[in-house]
């Protein structure tokens, strides 16, 4: 299964200079949860704001037309269709982490949405592609928690792509 992941704000930043642009441990937390044992795709930029490193108990793909790209601890692949070979014969999900280009590449590919949407607005330099909301349908919504770490309220979201 392809699914996207991803956190965003109420104008659909992602990013901002590389990084998020808000801490929430919450969706660090789901990030994870949802990722371990699991292969994530991301392009090169948000590996490389990631410090180049690659993020453990998980298969880190990096997307890149650079074809001399090269990082310790992933696997570097150079188009779509390397990405959904690889896929198609991966027994685990491959979750689409971003940034805004690769989520476009693939964004015709993908069974399920998973999103945090974050009630703000965030100073943002990327943002998540239109996104045909008439192709998904709501599978679960769960609020969540507001403590003194987690100022921000927020949804954890997952779609299912209609049937076709």
């Amino acid at each position: 299964m392809i699914a996207f992941l991803w956190a965003q704000d109420k104008n659909g930043a992602i990013g901002y200079q590389g990084t998020l642009p808000w801490y929430l441990p919450n969706d660090l937390k789901f990030f994870k949860q949802m990722t371990i044992n699991n292969a994530v795709v991301m392009g090169r930029k948000t590996f490389e704001g990631m410090n180049k490193r690659p993020l453990p108990d998980r298969i880190n793909i990096i997307l890149t037309t650079d074809k001399n790209y090269e990082a310790e601890g992933v696997k570097v692949m150079h188009s779509r269709e390397e990405v959904l070979k690889f896929a198609a014969e991966y027994e685990g999900d491959t979750l689409i982490t971003g940034g805004a280009n690769v989520f476009t590449f693939f964004m015709d590919d993908v069974d399920v949405l998973h999103r945090t949407m974050i009630e703000g607005e965030f100073k943002g330099d990327t943002f998540i592609p239109e996104i045909d909301w008439t192709k998904w349908k709501l599978d679960k919504s769960e609020a969540g928690i507001l403590d003194n770490r987690n100022k921000y309220p927020h949804v954890f979201e997952t779609y299912v792509r209609k049937e076709k």
